[in-house]
């Protein structure tokens, strides 16, 4: 009897466990992905909640995306097959990591990733029994230039018992850890105010105040709020946190109509959902300091934060290298060879040339900094914005190209400044010697030099724009430093001044020739100015340019040639210069907004289609797209919505198709794979002529795609 009492207790005791243990029917997997059902707990009472996760382990370069998943993408869906009176809940979504690619920003995950989701036990349920959980999940995996989208069906028998469950392995632990963490209402009160382009988030109450924060950042549910890619500076308060978010453009006015800002805050202390009603900004919410941003997939902050000693002398060190370099780039070389045309001049006066050549370094500092201030007091209002931004404006691109015009025009002996204005400058506009004629170039220089970013500037001027400002200043100050230190150098050294040849008939003809790229520079203008505008708008700044020329012609040495000791020249300058400015503002004022990324129009896509293009002899030009693919909304962004894309289309006669595989569209799934393709974006070129499609880059340029459509190219 001892031995069958021992028998029986040793086989309950090995019965019990492999009772309550889940049965996994193994994970499922791509070559992407791979993913299983796992559990909270070893089992499940009858009339519980029992919680299962969706275990996701991405291979790498490859991410899936959160609820919201940002600027492409979209999130993992869920569809369940359960018994009789089981209900599965929604996912609860751990907080995502933010995920930039170029222009754009997603919100999603990488490596291992737990969704865990309640699924409710009926209390009918028989304890002993196994209650069979499948669910058919979605995945959009994308890497860097793919997207594709995957789907597995899971399955997961949970084991039915009377009593508290275990957690089940480190796994149940991880699940456990997640549903303890995830967002969650917390009882803060939030308002949204729209002022300007900027959304103001401020969040008090609940766990917030007298928490000790460092770091802020919004997730919104709805996609098109908020500009996912601009960057989050927050300040926090006695009661609460602020943080300034870009709105989307065209987007927001709809948005906070629809109702209340929606989304996740999350902080150094927990995240928690909030609902934002529109309305006031809430008292308490700043004042007592500022907050960096929640770091992003690849550890980067979106908004100022704590910096280090090294990290603002790194970024000095980057910003002065890169000043030196823009001595080369082509768009300042036209303004540093107006001076050194001057140093030139006064190379035998070496107190005239230190005087230029400190003045010429402070009109450079200066403007630097003017520039930096007014760049960081927009960051500080919650503008995402960067350097150059001074030449997205059709009104100073059009005031540049009249005043490079008169520079021009001036170097080529059309006309000379008079008298008073000599007194003014120091000496003629031409030569840009005297004080104020140095400075004035110093910091003309600098506003030329914004469309250029010399090696070495990236990283810096990056680098600066999460900086507090004292250290954002003092690095944009060596980049000026940079700049202006060889003209600096030169102007101080006595030696190298008795270097440079003496003054003589050859500066007339090299100031003729510096004529030339002040007039390049002038063309450059009018062309970004047409890239921003429109025809109206064009035809109203070519007639300045036009009416500005003869006003010089009017008043130069030609004028005096012509009629000598006529008093009327000077009057028709005048009024010409009067009518040019007039003409310049109507220029500006008929500006529209740009419409850069407006698609080119496309048929859709389909076999009989291309078929019937080939057969009128007309190339076909292909996109394979999806509206949660990244890279292919990068390519139709940069690459596909292009004017110069749409003048080769015309050129080529061809016929644009686009097959939208969206939703799953078994047709388009067979043409990828005809072309070793699992997932988009694919780009193919059909010529009349050519046995097979030209199958273009994943990563596209206006260039390689007017080259496909020209030339055949191999099959």
């Amino acid at each position: 009897m001892r031995l069958l009492l021992l028998f029986l207790t040793a086989w309950l005791t090995l019965a019990a466990p492999a009772v309550a243990q889940p049965t996994q029917i193994g994970p499922q997997s791509t070559e992407r992905i791979e993913a299983e059902l796992v559990p909270m707990s070893a089992w499940a009472a009858p009339g519980s909640t029992a919680i299962v996760a969706v275990r996701q382990k991405i291979q790498p370069g490859w991410h899936t995306y959160w609820r919201n998943p940002g600027d492409s993408g979209g999130p993992t869906t869920l569809s369940w097959s359960l018994p009789q009176d089981v209900r599965a809940g929604d996912i609860v979504w751990p907080l995502p990591q933010r995920q930039r690619l170029q222009g754009l920003t997603n919100y999603g995950y990488e490596g291992e990733v737990f969704l865990p989701v309640p699924v409710e036990i009926p209390a009918s349920a028989r304890p002993g029994s196994m209650v069979r959980l499948t669910v058919e999940a979605g995945f959009f995996v994308c890497s860097d230039e793919m997207c594709v989208p995957d789907t597995l069906t899971l399955t997961l028998d949970l084991p039915i018992r009377e009593g508290a469950a275990p957690l089940a392995g480190a796994w149940g632990r991880r699940v456990q850890s997640i549903v303890e963490t995830a967002p969650r209402p917390g009882g803060i009160t939030a308002r949204a105010t729209l002022d300007g382009q900027t959304l103001r988030l401020t969040a008090t109450g609940g766990p917030l105040p007298g928490a000790d924060l460092t770091q802020a950042a919004f997730f919104p549910y709805d996609p098109d709020v908020i500009d996912h890619a601009a960057a989050q500076f927050g300040q926090r308060g006695p009661q609460g946190v602020t943080l300034s978010l870009a709105v989307k453009p065209g987007m927001f006015g709809t948005g906070l109509a629809k109702g209340p800002v929606i989304g996740v805050l999350a902080t150094d202390a927990g995240a928690w959902e909030i609902t934002a009603e529109p309305g006031p900004p809430l008292p308490g919410a700043s004042g007592t300091g500022g907050l960096t941003a929640i770091p992003d997939a690849f550890g980067q902050t979106t908004g100022p934060g704590t910096t280090t000693w090294t990290a603002v002398l790194h970024a000095a060190l980057l910003a002065f290298l890169g000043g030196l370099v823009l001595n080369l780039m082509p768009c300042v070389f036209p303004v540093l060879a107006m001076k050194a045309a001057s140093l030139t001049r006064a190379a035998h006066d070496p107190a005239e040339a230190r005087r230029d050549g400190v003045l010429f370094t402070a009109g450079v500092l200066a403007t630097f900094l003017a520039l930096a201030s007014v760049l960081l007091a927009l960051r500080a209002g919650g503008q995402a914005i960067g350097w150059g931004f001074q030449l997205q404006s059709p009104a100073v691109v059009a005031g540049l190209a009249l005043l490079m015009l008169a520079v021009a025009l001036n170097l080529s002996g059309t006309f000379e400044i008079g008298a008073g204005l000599q007194r003014l400058g120091g000496s003629r506009l031409s030569r840009l010697s005297g004080g104020a004629g140095a400075f004035f170039t110093g910091m003309l220089a600098v506003v030329v030099a914004a469309p250029c970013t010399a090696p070495f500037m990236a990283f810096a001027l990056g680098a600066a724009l999460l900086m507090p400002a004292p250290a954002a200043l003092a690095v944009f100050l060596m980049l000026g430093l940079g700049l202006a230190l060889p003209y600096l150098a030169i102007s101080l050294s006595p030696g190298l001044l008795r270097r440079l040849p003496r003054p003589g008939p050859w500066m007339v003809r090299l100031q003729r020739l510096l004529a030339l790229p002040m007039f390049a520079t002038t063309l450059w203008l009018v062309w970004v100015f047409a890239r921003q505008t429109d025809g109206a708008a064009n035809a109203w700044l070519a007639a300045a340019c036009v009416v500005g020329t003869i006003a010089a012609v009017a008043i130069g040495p030609l004028a005096e040639k012509i009629a000598p000791r006529q008093r009327w020249a000077p009057i028709v300058g005048g009024l010409g210069m009067a009518v040019a400015l007039m003409l310049a503002v109507l220029a500006v004022r008929s500006a529209p907004a740009p419409d850069a990324e407006r698609p080119i129009p496309a048929d859709a896509w389909s076999p009989a289609r291309v078929d019937a293009a080939l057969a009128q002899g007309r190339p076909v030009l292909v996109n394979f797209t999806a509206d949660w693919c990244v890279s292919c909304k990068i390519n139709e962004r940069t690459a596909l919505s292009t004017a110069s894309t749409r003048r080769a289309l015309e050129r080529s006669n061809a016929v644009y198709l686009v097959a939208d595989w969206t939703r799953r569209d078994d047709v388009i799934a067979a043409e990828l794979a005809r072309h070793g393709r699992s997932g988009v974006p694919l780009y193919l070129v059909y010529h009349p002529n050519a046995p097979r499609p030209r199958i273009l880059p994943q990563l596209l340029t206006a260039g390689v795609v007017a080259e496909a459509l020209q030339t055949p190219g191999p099959a």
